[in-house]
């Protein structure tokens, strides 16, 4: 099931989100993740978050955060992932938006092939200021 986030799921969100990108993103030092975790805590309420909760054991198992037609990221519990997870979370984003634009790092060859396969564009590579790794910027429009 799909739903909007709310506060109890803050700490299972948070956990989800540190885990998965010191696992996917191993070419970033993991002092990166841990050192911008509180930083995410703050602001992650600010944007529209939706959750992918487990109908059989309730527990969260991955989320999407978009801002307008941002996509600040998305993320599946590395135990679920290639069950179609971050598939219907994505397809839930793209409801009611016209585009979609976001970052990947191109080293993170697994989500750069699944946004590809998901109708989104390579629109530009940029260097991360933060990580000094490149990215791709994608776009995905109706």
């Amino acid at each position: 099931m799909i739903r909007k986030m709310e506060e109890k799921d803050i700490s299972d969100v948070l956990q989800i989100w540190l885990e998965t990108n010191i696992k996917a993103h191993s070419f970033i030092d993991k002092e990166y993740w841990t050192g911008n975790y509180e930083m995410v805590k703050q602001i992650l309420p600010e944007a529209e978050v939706y959750v992918y909760e487990d109908e059989k054991n309730g527990q969260i198992a991955g989320f999407i955060g978009i801002n307008d037609q941002y996509v600040e990221g998305l993320f599946v519990k590395e135990t679920v992932q290639s069950n179609g997870i971050g598939k219907r979370l994505l397809d839930h984003a793209k409801r009611g938006k016209t585009e979609l634009h976001l970052g990947v790092y191109q080293k993170n060859v697994r989500a750069v092939r699944f946004y590809l396969r998901e109708n989104f564009l390579i629109q530009a590579e940029e260097i991360d200021e933060d990580t000094g790794e490149k990215e791709y910027i994608m776009r995905w429009g109706k």
